[in-house]
């Protein structure tokens, strides 16, 4: 059996296979939108690979993380922006 790992996204705790990124951790678990567009265009995990910016998320009280290439890990706190 795989390892897991308890995180808090939005204030709700989420299992997750350890190893898995916080971006195809959210996008798997409801195709998370992650942000909009100044003209309110939904935007989710896009590259996958850290060279775009729709996946930005604070990890920790930190600002504009790339959930995509941020593993998730136990005790850690994700916060979609509204």
């Amino acid at each position: 059996m795989a390892a897991t790992v308890r995180l808090i996204v939005n204030g709700k705790a989420i299992d997750a296979p350890e190893g898995i990124s916080v971006g195809a951790l959210l996008h798997a678990r409801n195709g998370a939108v992650l942000r909009q567009t100044q003209h309110g265009a939904p935007r989710g995990l896009f590259c996958g690979m850290g060279v775009c910016f729709d996946c930005l998320v604070k990890v920790d009280g930190r600002p504009n993380v790339r959930a995509c290439m941020t593993l998730a890990r136990d005790g850690m706190i994700v916060e979609i922006p509204a």
